[in-house]
């Protein structure tokens, strides 16, 4: 059950991607965020359904992590064009994904469990929260300045994305000095 949650997530990222390439009027954008809120969801909802039944299996450890960047990069590279975020801030978002990743990867091949730490929960939870407020339509609720919201903490999570990289690169130090 969980893997199919994760492979659903990826399915999703595939459809936020075409929506987001849409014109986004009010409806198209609703149902854009509505993906994305559903997507992101899943993200939790796999990992309880595999602690509760214990159904931890060695594709969901790969493939879970690999869902949620891939929702996080689809989402944050279709929202440069639609001007919403720096590409610069998607580009080093993206980048520390893809290093600590393969830090990670190099952990593992030496013998090292690299547990997700609450820094990086963090991290994701402040990015979801910032992506789904940029994707969110302007105009549908009177918020204010809705996408600077967005965009603020965009940069929050920019911030905990650095420093989460840092942590990591710190934490396996041994792995590559």
């Amino acid at each position: 059950m969980p893997n199919l949650i994760t492979g659903f997530r990826f399915l999703l990222s595939g459809i936020l991607a075409c929506m987001l390439m849409l014109k986004q009027g009010m409806g198209i954008a609703f149902i854009s965020w509505l993906i994305f809120v559903v997507a992101a969801c899943t993200d939790w909802v796999d990992g309880y359904f595999a602690r509760k039944y214990k159904s931890v299996t060695a594709l969901g450890k790969l493939m879970d992590p690999l869902a949620d960047k891939i929702l996080v990069s689809t989402a944050l590279i279709m929202l440069i064009p639609l001007g919403r975020i720096p590409a610069w801030m998607v580009l080093v978002i993206i980048s520390r994904e893809i290093v600590v990743t393969g830090l990670r990867g190099m952990a593992s091949a030496a013998g090292i469990v690299v547990a997700a730490g609450g820094l990086g929960k963090i991290k994701s939870i402040t990015q979801y929260i910032g992506i789904g407020i940029l994707i969110f339509p302007v105009g549908l609720l009177p918020i204010p300045h809705l996408h600077q919201t967005g965009l603020a903490i965009m940069y929050l999570a920019l911030a905990l994305t650095v420093w989460s990289g840092v942590d990591y690169f710190y934490k396996l130090r041994k792995v590559y000095l």
